[in-house]
């Protein structure tokens, strides 16, 4: 940086006045720029920004904060993983968000530093609709997704004519209609995507009408519906129990992995190697594994591909939600 005010040359009688304040000057210049660097690596490692990235090994000596937004943290297992990720030199914030639409925006405008609550599907939705370009840094899970029902304990006995209910976000509505034509109640036009929304199912050949509802008010629907679609985050809050479910969706097979549950990052941050560690403990803590199982009610798949898959499979889907615009 130039100095503004530059010294002027003096006569020789006071180069020894002059040369002591270049000294001083200097000093003064030399405190601040330490302050400034010394302040600057706190202010990033605080943020898990660039600090994380310069530290390529965290320890526990000296600790990377990360900050990590999901949805439904009062699981027992966030607090194992905060445990185990602070052995591996990262301080874990966890930031719980109520809703669904929150997190992205979060983590695309600097307040978080990856987010984990959400499939490919989702992420590949927020993305276009929004013009950004977050990415999966590593996966977690598939949860099979659960129709319940007060009142009937089959399917089949589900009247003619009844209502059911499916969650009115647009990843969790098509899968949720995927679900209700595989248990036989409904019929989608072209066979079902994982683009399907109420309007594609066919009213004439469906036993059941369908309609959409935020998410997390599907299980307090129950008590005026036949039966609702509910996401794994929202079954036990509203006291419900995974074996509750009259049919579930099948998470082994390969058309599945759109909905593979993901930790997602900035598009910059990709190969942030603080990042890849956090995912690492969470694949590779066998306590928090069995937290997460144990949360999901036994119904976790745990899921080994990799982020070069992943990014694919994102791809893959942005660009067939792309060709429906």
């Amino acid at each position: 940086m130039s100095d503004p005010h530059p010294l002027i040359e003096a006569p020789k009688s006071r180069l020894p006045l002059v040369v002591g304040a270049v000294v001083v000057a200097l000093a003064v210049v030399a405190a601040a720029v330490f302050l400034l660097t010394r302040d600057g690596d706190e202010t990033r490692r605080a943020t898990g920004g660039d600090g994380a990235t310069e530290q390529a090994e965290p320890s526990k000596d000296d600790p990377v904060k990360v900050v990590l937004g999901t949805v439904g943290a009062s699981d027992p297992y966030w607090t194992t993983f905060e445990d185990a990720a602070r052995e591996a030199g990262i301080e874990l914030e966890i930031r719980d968000f109520a809703e669904y639409p929150l997190p992205n925006p979060a983590l695309a405008e600097g307040e978080l530093d990856a987010n984990q609550f959400q499939h490919i599907v989702y992420l590949a939705e927020y993305n276009v609709a929004n013009d950004d370009d977050l990415v999966p840094l590593g996966a977690t899970a598939i949860y099979p997704l659960g129709l319940y029902s007060d009142k009937y304990d089959d399917v089949a006995d589900i009247p003619d004519g009844a209502t059911v209910i499916v969650p009115d976000d647009d990843s969790n509505q098509a899968r949720g209609l995927l679900v209700l034509q595989s248990a036989g109640l409904i019929e989608l036009e072209g066979g079902g995507s994982i683009f399907s929304t109420v309007a594609d199912v066919d009213e004439a050949a469906s036993r059941v009408k369908v309609k959409a509802l935020q998410a997390d008010l599907t299980p307090t629907s129950l008590p005026d519906v036949a039966a609702a679609i509910v996401n794994n985050d929202f079954v036990e809050d509203a006291g419900l129990s995974f074996d509750d479910a009259i049919v579930v969706d099948d998470a082994s097979d390969p058309t599945a992995v759109p909905y593979v549950n993901i930790f997602a990052v900035r598009a910059e941050d990709k190969d942030n190697p603080v990042l890849r560690r956090l995912v690492e403990v969470y694949q590779q803590t066998q306590a928090v594994l069995d937290g997460v199982d144990a949360a999901a009610g036994g119904t976790a798949e745990f899921v080994t591909l990799g982020q070069a898959e992943l990014e694919q499979s994102l791809h893959e889907v942005e660009k067939q939600i792309r060709a429906q615009q």
